[in-house]
C-alpha cells in the first residue's frame, strides 16, 4: 500500500508540476534533471528506509560540519519534493500529462495541490541525505555497472546543488569517492565527477578546503589536457571553481604549472571557444582576487608578454560573449602595479584592437536585436580603453618649449 501511495503521489506531483509550468507559473528551474533515474533501480520502500545512526559508514569520521547537523530531516516543502519527482520522469509523457491536468479549472487544480501537500506532510519522504547516500553507495560498490555509475553521478550533480548537501557530502564520504572516479577509464565518469566537484565547492570555502586536502586540483588540471573536450572542459570548471577567492588554491594552482595550462589554451587559435571562455574568466579572477590582496606578491605570469597578447588577441573573436570575459581580463590586468603600458600599447596592439572592436561594435548597433547587449559591452570597451590610456601617460615624457610642437615621445 505504501509503494501504490508514493508512486500516485511521485505521479500527482510531476504532473502537477509540469501543468504549473506550461501555465507560466513561476518555479523552480528543472530542466536539468529531466533524464535522471535511480540508480540501480531503487524500490520505493529502500528509499523510505532510514539509515542507521550507528553505521559508521553513514557518517565519515573527519567531518566538517557539526555533529548535531540533522542529515534525515526528509523534504523541507512541497518544492523539495516536487523538484525530487520531475527529475525523475519521462520528459515527454510528463508533458503530454501536464497538458491534459491544464484542462482542470483553477479551482480543481488548487484542490489536487493541497492534497498532495497533506500526503507529503503525512509521509516520510527520503532527504536528500538519503538520496546522497544512495549515489555514493552505488560508486563504491566495485560491481555498479558503466550505466550505474553515470545514474549516480548525474544525482549528486543535482543533489549537491544546495550548500547545505555540498556541506554533507564529504560527512557522508562522498568527496573521497567523488575524487577516486577522476581516474575511471571512461571519460565520461571522469567529465561527471570533475562536474559534481564543481558544483559542491562553486562559492563554498568549506569544500574547497576539503577537496584541496584531498589532493583533487593535481590531477583535475591533468585532465585539462584531455584529448576529450568534453572532459577539459568540465575540469577546466571544475578547476576554476575549486580557487576562486582561495589563496591557498591559488598558490598550488601556479606550483602545479597551471598558469602555462591557462597559457596553452589562450594561445591556441584552434582550442574550444567554451575552453577560451572559461580560461579567459578564470583570468579575471585571479587578477581580480590579486587586487583584493595587494600585500601579495604578483605572480610574474601576469606581466608575460606572451600571455597578455593572447588575452589582447581575444578581442578579435566574433563571439560577444568571449570579447566581453577578454575586456573584463584586461581591464584587470591593466590596474596590476607590475603590468606595462608599452607592453600592451607596442607588443599587444592594444589601442588597435580597442579601435577594430569599437567599429565591430558600431556595426552590431544597427541590428535591433543586438543593440542592447553591443552598447553594454561598447560601455566596457569604452573603460577598458580609458584605464589604458591613463597608465599609458604616466609613462610618456611630457616636451620641453624646444620641442612643443613635436609629438610626444615615450620612455
Amino acid at each position: 500500500m505504501e509503494r501504490v501511495v508514493l508512486r500516485f503521489l511521485l505521479a500527482s506531483a510531476v504532473i502537477l508540476t509540469a501543468a504549473t509550468v506550461i501555465s507560466g507559473e513561476r518555479v523552480k528551474e528543472t530542466s536539468a534533471t529531466a533524464e535522471l533515474v535511480w540508480s540501480k533501480g531503487k524500490l520505493e520502500s529502500d528509499l523510505l528506509s532510514k539509515p542507521e545512526p550507528g553505521n559508521s559508514d553513514y557518517l565519515s569520521a573527519g567531518a566538517d560540519v557539526d555533529d548535531h547537523d540533522d542529515l534525515d530531516g526528509g523534504f523541507s516543502s512541497l518544492d523539495g519534493v516536487l523538484r525530487w519527482a520531475i527529475g525523475h520522469s519521462d520528459p515527454a509523457k510528463l508533458k503530454e500529462s501536464a497538458e491534459d491536468v491544464q484542462r482542470l479549472s483553477a479551482s480543481e487544480l488548487q484542490k489536487r495541490q493541497l492534497e498532495i501537500k497533506e500526503f507529503i506532510e503525512k509521509m516520510n519522504m527520503p532527504s536528500d541525505a538519503q538520496l546522497m547516500q544512495i549515489a555514493i553507495d552505488d560508486l563504491n560498490n566495485s560491481s555498479s555497472s558503466l550505466e550505474d555509475r553515470q545514474r549516480a553521478l548525474q544525482e549528486l550533480l543535482i543533489l549537491v546543488e544546495p550548500l547545505d548537501n555540498a556541506n554533507d557530502l564529504n560527512k557522508l564520504g562522498g568527496l573521497a569517492i567523488v575524487i577516486q572516479e577522476l581516474n575511471h577509464p571512461d571519460p565520461d565518469i571522469r567529465r561527471l565527477s570533475a562536474w559534481v566537484l564543481g558544483k559542491a565547492c562553486q562559492n563554498n570555502p568549506v569544500v574547497q578546503k576539503q577537496i584541496l586536502e584531498l589532493g583533487a586540483l593535481t590531477k583535475l588540471i591533468k585532465m585539462v589536457k584531455s584529448t576529450s573536450i568534453e572532459e577539459a572542459i568540465k575540469a577546466l570548471y571544475a578547476v576554476s571553481a575549486l580557487i576562486q577567492n582561495n589563496l591557498s588554491g591559488q598558490e598550488l594552482f601556479y606550483a602545479e604549472a597551471g598558469d602555462t595550462m591557462l597559457q596553452e589554451i589562450l594561445s591556441n587559435s584552434s582550442s574550444d571557444i567554451r575552453l577560451h571562455r572559461k580560461a579567459v574568466f578564470l583570468v579575471a579572477d585571479l587578477v581580480e582576487c590579486q587586487l583584493e590582496n595587494l600585500a601579495r606578491a604578483e605572480s610574474p605570469f601576469f606581466r608575460n608578454r606572451f600571455f597578455l597578447k593572447s588575452v589582447v588577441d581575444l578581442t578579435a573573436s566574433t563571439d560577444l560573449d568571449l570579447q566581453e570575459k577578454a575586456l573584463v581580463a584586461i581591464k584587470n590586468l591593466l590596474q596590476l602595479k607590475t603590468t606595462e603600458a608599452l607592453i600592451f600599447k607596442d607588443f599587444c596592439d592594444l589601442n588597435g584592437s580597442l579601435v577594430r572592436m569599437r567599429q565591430q561594435l558600431l556595426d552590431l548597433m544597427a541590428s535591433e536585436d543586438r543593440r542592447d547587449y553591443a552598447l553594454d559591452l561598447e560601455n566596457l570597451r569604452r573603460e577598458v580603453e580609458l584605464i589604458f590610456h591613463e597608465k599609458l601617460g604616466k609613462v610618456m615624457k611630457l616636451p620641453t618649449r624646444r620641442d612643443i610642437s613635436a609629438p610626444m615621445q615615450f620612455l
